[in-house]
């Protein structure tokens, strides 16, 4: 085998050497800094695309704070609003009711007078019908000195004891 032979071991000393430092040549100049921009751009763009997460990240928390102040703030009006409704509604009802209270107190007050009247007018008319009744039981009975008017001062005269 050749590559044993001792007669060829400078030249192959001489071409490892060779072989070695061009290929560490190439290595350090060409393929190392090709790989250490690859390495950098790389890295990069991670951080980069870590920043935009981040600031998106950021967004996502304004939009959501934004969103729930909101919420809160149409929650709020809502709630206010129906207080208000509430309470309109409560002061219709009460407003309704004190009509409706007045009213009847007048249909009672008229009622009461209605019912006044008829008792006066049929107060009236029942002691007209005694007077008649009266005159006319002491003209069958024969009396005749019972006129109208000695009727109507006895019935005075009852009325006022």
């Amino acid at each position: 085998m050749p590559q044993l032979e001792i007669q060829s071991y400078p030249s192959q000393i001489f071409w490892l050497i060779v072989c070695f430092f061009s290929m560490y040549f190439i290595m350090a100049q060409i393929i190392i800094p090709k790989i250490a921009d690859i390495m950098e751009q790389r890295r990069q763009k991670i951080d980069s695309a870590l920043e935009k997460a981040m600031e998106i990240k950021q967004k996502a928390e304004k939009s959501l704070q934004k969103y729930e102040d909101a919420l809160a703030k149409a929650t709020a009006e809502a709630e206010k609003s129906l207080n208000k409704t509430q309470e309109e509604l409560n002061r219709m009802v009460a407003e309704k009711q004190a009509e409706l209270e007045k009213s009847l107190k007048e249909k009672i007050a008229a009622g009461e007078a209605q019912i006044r009247q008829s008792k006066e007018e049929a107060l009236k008319e029942v002691r007209t019908s005694s007077e008649k009744l009266a005159l006319e039981v002491t003209q069958k009975l024969g009396i005749k000195e019972i006129n109208a008017a000695n009727i109507k001062a006895a019935l005075k005269k009852v009325e006022g004891e």
